[in-house]
């Protein structure tokens, strides 16, 4: 008997399942927490999802344009469509909604959104109602979508039921609670293969005065009346103020040396390698003027000796016609300016405005005599019947001739478009008599203690441009003028004509 009792208190068979009886309740319990853990994980990653999507969508449409809060607000409505599992309403499709976009926080669908004109700089910051108003762009449309570059997208809640009862854990405790997602995405730009120029807006309020009219940049592109007005550039520095009408140097690229050959050449390539942020750039002003007089003109086939304009990136346009003739020099050679007579009867560039009322005498009025010089070069040539109703841009009236083919055509005086066979041969991949360059809002740049005739950085961009070069410039000095005509502007008022140049992206912050 005693041996008996004696092999049952030894024996361990069944032990296992003794363990397992006690030990149930907890593999139970971790099993549900693992199940809830998954599911409140896809529930999260859904709204996730959803929120960086929305955002995205929404931030490629913030290029700081009218009307980008409304596109913005499209673009979340139309583009973007998703759903998340495992709420307690079981599959929800999250959908936003077009309230008009005159408000810079508001809701639609399944999500509501704040445009934001900066957001911290540190990512452990959150965005929260305590410290939003430090961010958020201005109330007013016209204002602040100019300002926008980033959207908060947050998500409405979604209730969440777990299996794992709470309340065997915590006494009272509920088993069920709210998940949410939030993302913030912001808009970046730049522009490639630009040259190191910046100027000053010409179209700029200053103290609540446009002195160009009453236009701003947007409609000065879109209006041909306006459109056509010759500006007369100056360098920042010893030539002028850092006011509208006024050009000054970017700092070159990475890699490009500093001296005002080193920027010259940066200018006169035809394959630039400069890239610029949208949003803010660099000046670098201080150099001097005589090799970037040849890196403009060297777009005309005019090439001062001394420079290293000597391969085919500095070629000169497929039209150079700009009224003159070389009348002295080796024929053998590329002309200098002082190899060219302007004066000579029977040549004729693109003549100036008639009168200058605006800026100081800066920019013209956009009345210049194209019958003159039309019937100069052209003789009776056609041309689009529209120009005698409203007359051309000289940017216009220069492509045409290329693609009329009359570049070749010799005026009464003999001159033609084509360049010397003794120059580079003409570049034919870009259009050389266009320079392009960033355009600041110099007078409110300097206001703010900016010195942009020398280095200052991080600055605000209006828009980057393209403008057309009308004639040479006639001298070295830092006074001399760069007369061009404005042809394009990034963003959305713009004609597309710089689209190549653009890099956009809509990425997260947050």
């Amino acid at each position: 008997m005693l041996r008996t009792v004696r092999a049952f208190w030894h024996d361990q068979k069944g032990l296992a399942l003794i363990l397992v009886s006690v030990m149930l309740p907890a593999i139970i319990g971790f099993s549900l927490l693992a199940i809830d853990m998954s599911r409140v994980n896809n529930l999260h990653n859904d709204l996730q999802k959803g929120a960086d999507a929305f955002a995205l969508a929404a931030a490629a449409e913030l290029d700081g344009s009218s009307g980008s809060w409304v596109r913005a607000e499209r673009a979340m409505a139309t583009l973007v469509h998703n759903e998340s599992n495992f709420s307690t309403a079981g599959r929800v499709p999250m959908g936003a909604g077009q309230p008009g976009g005159t408000q810079r926080c508001n809701s639609a669908g399944s999500i509501s959104w704040c445009f934001l004109k900066a957001i911290p700089p540190s990512d452990g910051t959150k965005i929260t109602t305590a410290n939003q108003g430090s961010y958020l762009a201005d109330s007013t449309p016209a204002v602040g979508e100019k300002e926008t570059r980033f959207i908060q997208v947050t998500v409405v809640p979604e209730g969440f039921a777990a299996i794992f009862p709470a309340s065997f854990v915590t006494s009272g405790a509920s088993d069920s609670f709210n998940v949410g997602a939030v993302a913030v995405a912001g808009f970046t730009s730049g522009v490639c293969d630009f040259t190191p120029v910046f100027m000053c807006n010409p179209y700029e309020m200053a103290n609540g005065i446009n002195n160009a009219g009453g236009y701003t940049l947007e409609q000065a592109v879109s209006n041909p009346a306006v459109h056509r007005r010759l500006i007369e550039l100056r360098k920042v520095g010893n030539g002028a103020a850092a006011g509208p009408g006024n050009f000054g140097f970017l700092e070159p690229p990475q890699g490009i040396g500093n001296g005002a050959q080193a920027l010259a050449e940066t200018i006169a390539t035809s394959t630039p390698i400069g890239c610029y942020n949208s949003a803010s750039v660099s000046t670098k002003t201080g150099q001097n003027a005589g090799p970037v007089q040849d890196a403009f003109n060297v777009r005309f086939g005019i090439k001062a000796s001394g420079n290293n304009f000597n391969t085919p990136v500095y070629g000169p346009a497929a039209n150079v016609r700009k009224g003159a003739i070389k009348t002295q020099g080796s024929a053998n050679q590329c002309p200098s300016m002082n190899q060219l007579s302007f004066t000579l009867a029977g040549t004729m560039g693109l003549p100036r405005d008639a009168t200058t009322p605006y800026l100081s005498g800066r920019m013209g009025d956009g009345n210049w005599n194209f019958s003159g010089y039309w019937s100069t070069n052209f003789h009776s040539a056609a041309y689009p019947a529209s120009w005698d109703t409203t007359k051309p841009t000289r940017y216009e009236v220069y492509r045409y001739e290329i693609s009329a083919g009359l570049v070749s055509s010799a005026s009464t005086g003999g001159e033609v478009g084509t360049p010397s066979a003794a120059c580079q041969p003409p570049v034919t991949t870009i259009d050389r008599r266009l320079i392009y360059g960033a355009i600041l809002n110099c007078n409110a740049l300097e206001a703010a203690g900016n010195d942009l005739s020398g280095h200052s950085t991080n600055l605000p961009v209006e828009a980057f441009g393209s403008f057309f070069l009308t004639e040479p410039v006639p001298s070295a000095s830092d006074d001399a003028s760069v007369m061009v005509e404005l042809v394009d502007v990034t963003g959305g008022a713009g004609q597309g004509t710089l689209a190549n140049f653009l890099r956009d992206e809509a990425q997260l912050y947050r």
